[in-house]
């Protein structure tokens, strides 16, 4: 199918001429030669960066406000078809983004073939799809309010498993192989349930989607330490999620987000743990500074994020069979553009994967087993300290897209043409 590109077609390829490319080539150059000097080649390098991908959460292409307010903006998109517009900017800019992650019924559409057809005509295809047990829709039956595929009535697990199952249905016609599960169950008081009960509830419950995935499908368990339960959550940590998952079977991992643990959580070990034991699904990129802040990945902490990354590339390395955890960006935009910081995540994420490409590996693994403390150390921090924006830069160009993404996406226009368009659609019709 021909790709109708949201950006005018050449916008890009002008937007470059603009601009240093030649600077951005010596740079790239200069880099070169100085991971020469340290025994790497660096074309193998940017060939796995080109490859390197994450997907953009559709719900991301919005304002997500706060538990105390939304503040909108003009040119917000109200419909499916508009996010995808709006994720089509930020792949057509960054070249690493070719999958959108749904979430229903968010997201739902009388027409789901159609659906994917739009997607790839912009250049775009469907990650995991994504269930919503934790906020009641207007023409549900029963409330979720205490609790979903754990609720102590049958009625409200039947419901739930219902609509995950019904998220499956729309899935394969996406062509999506993925369901990520995330459930608010929990409690606010102590007493309020039994764990143990609730536990076996969400277990028994879990067993039902997983029943109804196809053999091809992963089933993705993420888990929150709190929120909307501030006493206790049903799938708090790693260490639930993962009796769970081996519980339910082979389709079933572990999916971490970088935002859902305490702030001194160790988490580039959960990524060895969950690895070490065949479970380890996939991330969801974010940052945190107090709580679950859903921040820009890389605003507050991009040193976690290289450690993060250092852990799976040593994990791709040592894994006995296909190795192919789902990456997503997983924000909430509540002060910017939200293509901006889908742009800005994205650089944040691949430079951190480039950081932990260039590790020697070899130089590493001789002081640990040395029990060389300082230069198993220094291993990490010479890569962390390398500059690797010409490499992400020139790999970007190559693939078509923008040598400074911000720049390119201010200079389009885009947000100030949709803002007057979409004032005269009809609401979230993506219809004038």
């Amino acid at each position: 199918m021909q790709e109708d590109l949201p950006l005018p077609e050449g916008f890009v390829r002008d937007f470059n001429a603009s601009r240093d490319i030649e600077g951005l080539q010596d740079d790239y150059q200069s880099l070169g030669r100085q991971l020469r000097r340290r025994g790497i080649d660096i074309e193998p390098i940017r060939r796995k960066v080109a490859a390197f991908s994450v997907a953009l959460p559709t719900w991301g292409a919005g304002r997500g406000g706060t538990r105390f307010a939304k503040f909108p903006f003009d040119g917000a998109p109200t419909s499916i078809y508009e996010k995808l517009a709006d994720c089509a900017v930020v792949q057509q800019l960054c070249r690493i983004t070719p999958r959108v992650s749904p979430h229903f019924p968010w997201d739902c559409v009388a027409d789901y073939v159609a659906l994917r057809e739009l997607g790839a005509s912009l250049g775009l295809g469907f990650d995991a799809v994504n269930s919503n047990t934790f906020q009641d829709q207007p023409e549900q039956k029963h409330s979720y309010s205490a609790g979903s595929l754990s609720s102590a009535q049958a009625a409200v697990r039947d419901q739930a498993v219902d609509h995950n199952i019904e998220c499956i249905r729309i899935g394969k016609i996406l062509g999506s192989k993925a369901i990520t599960v995330w459930v608010g169950d929990g409690s606010n008081f102590p007493g309020q349930q039994d764990f143990t009960r609730a536990f076996d509830r969400y277990l028994e419950s879990a067993a039902r989607i997983y029943a109804a995935l196809p053999g091809d499908w992963k089933m993705l368990l993420e888990h929150k330490l709190f929120e909307p339960a501030f006493y206790s959550s049903v799938l708090q940590d790693w260490g639930s999620s993962i009796l769970a998952a081996q519980q339910l079977g082979e389709q079933a991992y572990c999916l971490v987000d970088l935002g859902h643990h305490a702030p001194t959580t160790n988490i580039e070990q959960i990524v060895a743990r969950l690895h070490r034991f065949g479970k380890l699904g996939g991330f969801h990129f974010n940052d945190s500074k107090y709580g679950d802040d859903d921040l820009d990945s890389g605003a507050i902490n991009p040193h976690q994020l290289f450690l993060v990354f250092n852990e799976l590339i040593e994990a791709e390395s040592n894994a006995k069979g296909s190795f192919a955890p789902a990456y997503l960006i997983d924000q909430s935009h509540n002060v910017t553009d939200p293509i901006e910081s889908m742009l800005a995540s994205a650089e944040a994420i691949v430079c951190a994967f480039a950081k932990a490409l260039i590790v020697d590996r070899e130089a590493l693994l001789y002081a640990q087993e040395s029990n060389d403390v300082m230069m198993a150390f220094q291993s990490l921090r010479q890569a962390y300290r390398t500059d690797v924006t010409p490499l992400i830069a020139q790999a970007r160009v190559d693939a078509g897209g923008a040598i400074d993404v911000l720049g390119a996406f201010r200079a389009s226009g885009w947000r100030k043409t949709q803002a007057r368009r979409r004032q005269r659609l009809a609401p979230g019709t993506g219809i004038v």
